[in-house]
């Protein structure tokens, strides 16, 4: 799954810049005017001026090209404007999860291994191993030197591909991998569960003790360095990420979002169980996802669960990747809700997100992908109209928000 980390230019900032501005990072509209032979030359002095060696720069020398393949993609992408329904059901075929279950049971005491160090059950890291690539088989085809130049030299977001350029020169300056075999995603990802150049070089651990991070071909490296990464993302030993639940009809809607967490005595109260009728208990803290609104499937989703954002902001992405660790860890499949829930076209859902811009809501890009800031948005509307506030928007809400009330 090689497209996880468009996102990852919402939330990269926060994760590997600790709090540089995201504006800087996401110009849907910009356009290039500099040569890149001028934007080269520059780039290189400043890769001798952080001390980056030669013989690195000579290594990827080859691959310092612009690519406008590449710009072209990163700016036509629609992923992450599917429902939850239906990425899950693109990106979880039965070959995964009998898949995933296989390399369970086939790196049984490394994952063993990777629970005492790290704490991030065999579930959660086989998801995304299964998602980012097939288990291995999927990493990708493009060269990432030569992506991530391109993205660096791009307008859009270039600060951000520029750190990840400089980091891919130090992993072949250290020793991890040559130039020639870092072949990943279009946007540069790299490995078997898809890291990104910096995320490489501050989490990627030699796991098998041959002295290199090799997260393309070794497996014991894929594991550790996933665990020690998630655990980077605020994962917590022994807490769980998230459980699916019934929810009653009369239920206080406005209660169902990732900003607000309960104990599971009040989701009890209020008449919400789990998935198979049985009571909740306990004062552990929970939020109540709604990913297609009250007729559709419902999940708690506990502290864990911020890992899954951090790991890529797109929602329905992180619960997919939460939902299949859910069933590899043994939960049956999920009720499916109400049978053909109406959904807004992405282009429905991008006049919705410039209407609650100019109404002052930050709902970032208006860009037809329903994150946790729009759906927020939906949330807070819905309640000013007295509507059910369960953050699924409709074509009764876009009317009124078009008409002004």
């Amino acid at each position: 799954m090689t497209m996880r980390r468009i996102s990852l230019a919402l939330t990269l900032v926060a994760v590997l810049l600790a709090g540089a501005p995201t504006a800087a990072f996401a110009q849907p509209n910009c356009r290039n005017t500099g040569s890149f032979e001028r934007w080269l030359a520059d780039f290189k002095q400043e890769a001798a001026a952080q001390k980056i060696s030669a013989s690195a720069l000579a290594a990827a020398a080859p691959y310092l090209v612009l690519d406008q393949r590449i710009i072209g993609i990163d700016r036509g992408q629609r992923f992450f404007a599917q429902s939850f329904l239906e990425m899950s059901d693109k990106m979880l075929p039965g070959g995964r999860l009998s898949g995933g279950a296989a390399k369970i049971k086939q790196h049984q005491a490394l994952f063993a291994r990777e629970d005492k160090d790290f704490g991030v059950p065999a579930a959660v890291i086989t998801a995304f191993w299964g998602l980012e690539s097939d288990f291995g088989v999927g990493q990708g085809k493009d060269q990432a030197i030569k992506s991530l130049a391109t993205l660096a030299y791009d307008c859009r977001r270039p600060d951000m591909f520029r750190m990840h350029l400089f980091d891919a020169l130090r992993i072949i300056e250290r020793g991890d991998l040559r130039a020639d075999e870092m072949i990943g995603s279009w946007a540069g990802e790299l490995g078997q569960t898809q890291f990104m150049p910096s995320e490489y070089m501050a989490h990627a651990i030699d796991y098998d003790g041959d002295g290199k991070r090799n997260l393309l071909r070794s497996v014991p490296d894929v594991i550790g360095s996933t665990g020690k990464y998630l655990v980077h993302l605020g994962w917590k030993r022994g807490e769980p990420w998230l459980h699916e639940v019934r929810v009653p009809a009369n239920l206080k809607w406005e209660q169902a979002d990732l900003s607000i967490q309960h104990p599971l005595s009040q989701w009890a109260a209020w008449g919400v169980t789990r998935a198979n009728g049985q009571p909740l208990s306990g004062n552990l803290k929970a939020s109540l996802v709604l990913p297609m609104g009250r007729f559709g499937p419902a999940f708690l989703a506990y502290d864990n669960f911020q890992a899954y954002l951090k790991w890529n902001a797109s929602l329905m992405y992180s619960l997919t990747a939460a939902y299949y660790a859910t069933r590899l860890d043994g939960a049956p499949a999920m009720y499916r809700g109400t049978p053909n829930i109406p959904k807004l076209t992405i282009d429905q859902n991008r006049d919705l997100q410039q209407i609650l811009t100019r109404m002052g809501y930050d709902v970032g890009r208006a860009d037809g992908v329903l994150g946790t800031k729009s759906r927020t948005a939906i949330r807070d509307v819905q309640i000013k109209f007295g509507m059910p506030a369960d953050s699924w928007p409709t074509a009764e809400l876009l009317e009124r928000l078009q008409r002004g009330r």
